[in-house]
């Protein structure tokens, strides 16, 4: 017996790039957020898993002033795992931590992107997760913001 056909998200440059957008909002999400909207969605999908989750470690790498060679800052733990929807979609995560359930949910939630209720899960789940990753941002930018110090040079008489 053949196997069916997988279903694939979109070849286009803005199907890559949508895609890319929602796997990245899913890795940064903190798991309790992620578990909460995705407990409060209701969905239970059926699934066969293709990589259960696992929890490895690797290489964050930096430039000081965003320039420069790159150096190794240090090791990130992150999970993954890989799923395949009943009707063969297939959905991927890496997600930051070693939470396994976090990644359970973020790759059952790429899959289901990449299905006709790629609506009602954008809605429910990943516009709070945006909202909340942006509330985060602009917290972080206030924060800095009131350590900002403005130098400035007084003209002297003498400088005529």
């Amino acid at each position: 017996m053949s196997p069916s056909p997988v279903p694939e998200t979109p070849d286009t440059a803005a199907g890559t790039a949508a895609r890319r957008d929602w796997m990245s909002v899913l890795a940064k999400a903190p798991a309790a957020d992620l578990d909460a909207l995705w407990q409060a969605h209701g969905a239970t999908p059926v699934f066969t898993w293709l990589r259960a989750p696992e929890v490895g470690a690797v290489m964050v790498r930096g430039r000081a002033g965003a320039v420069g060679a790159a150096f190794n800052l240090g090791e990130m733990s992150v999970t993954r795992a890989s799923l395949r929807l009943a009707d063969g979609t297939v959905g991927h995560a890496y997600v930051q931590g070693r939470s396994r359930r976090k990644a359970e949910q973020a790759a059952l939630v790429d899959a289901l992107m990449q299905t006709g209720a790629a609506d009602s899960i954008g809605t429910a789940i990943l516009a709070p997760l945006k909202g909340a990753a942006s509330d985060r941002a602009e917290g972080r930018a206030a924060r800095a913001a009131a350590t900002k110090v403005e130098f400035f040079t007084m003209v002297r008489g003498e400088n005529k």
